[in-house]
């Protein structure tokens, strides 16, 4: 089984444009995703999706730079753009995760990555179905079968452009996974939407890596007690409907 990480990446973000290369101490957003994703024990190739969008040559160029995988595909319609890339690398699994997540943390990814592993029949595992973990971790794994099957059958826009919409929304099709934490996180937003999604980010990262580069959840939650008033920063920020 080859296990593919595809992380579907666009600079032209509508609320928080060129989110991804956005810098902390220096570095993008993303290479700190990337870093992160690297210490998976699972995951066999990272891949970059992005567009074929002339705003998207600096994705490519950075990926090129930096001996990152990547590919090219149509801006909207993402399920295409997901089913091409994991034909080109050869996913037997694929782990889709966004570009907005910087701090996704690696043993939560391995841990969906596990449940769908022993739970053979499953064609779809995420940990955002039932959320308990901070949005910002979100880990879906499905397999280049089901994966195909949304690609030939999925015709509705929002299908498309949300890749793992028509799994959920058609149970009846597809054997569904939910991951859990035994504690209740959901609260946290940990994805970079808005400038004020970036400034929390910011705030963390500042505070933890240079202590620890492989800060976990844990660690992140630790801090986000400690400054309690840190959970106000972006708290009124209301996530994107599908």
């Amino acid at each position: 089984m080859r296990i593919v990480a595809i992380i579907q990446a666009r600079m032209g973000s509508t609320r928080l444009p060129g989110k991804i290369l956005k810098e902390v101490n220096g570095r993008p957003l993303l290479s700190y995703q990337l870093e992160r994703l690297q210490s998976s024990q699972l995951i066999d190739e990272i891949v970059i999706a992005t567009t074929i969008e002339k705003q998207d040559d600096i994705i490519e160029a950075y990926c090129n730079r930096n001996g990152i995988s990547n590919y090219r595909g149509p801006e909207f319609d993402v399920l295409a753009r997901y089913y091409e890339a994991a034909v080109k690398f050869h996913a037997d699994i694929i782990v889709r995760i966004t570009s907005d997540c910087p701090l996704i943390d690696p043993l939560i990814v391995d841990k969906t990555i596990q449940y769908f592993i022993d739970h053979q029949g499953d064609d779809y595992v995420s940990n955002t179905i039932d959320r308990t973990y901070p949005r910002g971790l979100d880990t879906e794994v499905f397999s280049s079968i089901a994966l195909e099957q949304a690609y030939n059958e999925a015709f509705l826009e929002r299908d498309r452009e949300h890749v793992t919409a028509f799994f959920y929304t058609n149970k009846e099709k597809f054997k569904i996974g939910s991951v859990q934490n035994d504690i209740d996180y959901s609260k946290n937003r940990w994805t970079v939407d808005t400038e004020e999604d970036f400034e929390l980010i910011k705030l963390l990262i500042e505070h933890l890596y240079k202590k620890n580069p492989t800060f976990t959840m844990l660690d992140a939650i630790n801090v986000m007690e400690q400054n309690p008033d840190w959970y106000n920063i972006n708290a009124h920020v209301e996530q994107k409907k599908i």
